[in-house]
């Protein structure tokens, strides 16, 4: 394999881990802890969702040759409160990480040297995919950040629970590798 299909190889597999955090996130979510804000100047989860969805079909649609940012997309109004329900929310949620994901397994080794636009800058496409590996993930751990202060206690750790490091370590050593 090459440096060009191993690169896209392993940001598929990456992204797929970050939807995969945020999907063991909201499974732990009742109905209306998607509308919780932290403070009035905070989003909400369903807020981070619909900004979320709006970014990936934005980004992703016509990707090699269309503006990232595409004239349809009305960004200001991701950030409205909005009242989808619990299973819409999680329609355009895999709605948007299905784009992503289509348009990355579409791709060839010799697209990531091809030059896009995002708001009329010019991007080579594994220098936008970087961009977007930076974005989704500081998204996700916003809404897994959120889920845990709403859950509190009964919050199920999406990695290593606190206190059990030892115990993972020394069981990934032991070749019984299960995360």
């Amino acid at each position: 394999m090459n440096l060009e299909s191993g690169f896209l190889k392993d940001s598929i597999k990456r992204l797929r881990y970050y939807k995969e955090l945020g999907d063991k996130t909201l499974e732990q979510l009742s109905d209306d802890d998607f509308y919780i804000q932290p403070s009035s100047e905070s989003n909400s989860i369903a807020v981070i969702i619909r900004h979320l969805h709006g970014n990936m079909l934005s980004r992703w649609t016509n990707f090699l040759t269309e503006d990232g940012e595409k004239p349809w997309r009305n960004r200001d109004t991701e950030f409205e409160a909005g009242e989808l329900s619990t299973q819409e929310l999680i329609a355009i949620w895999n709605e948007g990480w299905n784009c992503l994901f289509n348009t990355l397994e579409s791709l060839s080794p010799t697209d990531l040297i091809k030059t896009i636009h995002i708001r009329t800058e010019p991007l080579l496409v594994y220098d936008a995919i970087l961009r977007q590996m930076a974005h989704y993930p500081y998204h996700v751990g916003q809404i897994a950040y959120i889920g845990r202060w709403i859950k509190n206690d009964k919050w199920i750790s999406l990695s290593i629970a606190k206190g059990a490091s030892d115990a993972f370590n020394n069981q990934m050593q032991s070749g019984n590798k299960t995360h």
